[in-house]
């Protein structure tokens, strides 16, 4: 059975897309920092969550709605807001009381798998970088004399989400050794500020690219 996309093409696509993976960003970062704060249950929900993001891009690539985003300025730039306050509020969080470790007997985690899934599949599909590696990659590495432009879609998006899974599920595992470290609330503190810190920066130079230098 042969591929929509020829080998050559797709090892391409893999190679560009690894490029692009190994860049932090702020799925990186949730993914970090819900794996330290609780756990690598946690930090695999995290990554799972990240993965259905990336499958709600691919049904709006496939039914057209990411080019419609991108092609009307207003759409576009509400995407934007809203990506970057829900990262903002995420890195906000880390400088709450009530989101600092507490280290304890009872096990229970500070973050829950179902809350870690949730924050991570929103903070991937209203990133609109994601968007636009949708729609600035894809159409490099599709054939569109054929007929079967939604099947090569899915085949780069499924390949985009094998290589994110192989890279950021042992990002995850590798956090959890650095809990016994992190039980030091001084340290817990000044790693949770970092990670929050990085962020809002994050959302910052997402709403000045998106809505500020494009203005």
């Amino acid at each position: 059975m042969m591929l929509p996309v020829d080998a050559p093409t797709l090892f391409t696509f893999m190679l560009t897309a690894s490029a692009i993976v190994l860049t932090p960003g702020p799925d990186t970062l949730i993914i970090l920092r819900y794996a330290i704060r609780s756990g690598p249950r946690v930090g695999l929900a995290t990554v799972a969550g990240v993965q259905a993001g990336l499958v709600g891009h691919t049904v709006l690539a496939v039914l057209g709605i990411s080019v419609l985003i991108a092609s009307i300025p207003w759409l576009f730039k509400t995407v934007a807001v809203a990506g970057a306050a829900y990262i903002a509020w995420i890195g906000i969080q880390s400088f709450r009381p009530h989101g600092l470790l507490q280290v304890g007997t009872d096990g229970k985690p500070p973050v829950s798998v179902a809350k870690a899934f949730r924050d991570a599949i929103f903070c991937n599909l209203l990133n609109p970088k994601v968007i636009l590696l949708f729609l600035a990659l894809f159409p490099n590495f599709i054939d569109q004399s054929r007929d079967d432009v939604p099947a090569q879609l899915i085949t780069l998006a499924l390949s985009l989400i094998l290589i994110n899974t192989l890279w950021q599920a042992p990002l995850a595992l590798a956090a959890e050794p650095v809990r016994g470290w992190l039980k030091n609330p001084r340290t817990y503190k000044m790693v949770m500020h970092s990670t929050g810190v990085l962020l809002i920066t994050v959302a910052a130079l997402m709403l000045y690219e998106n809505l500020f230098r494009g203005s």
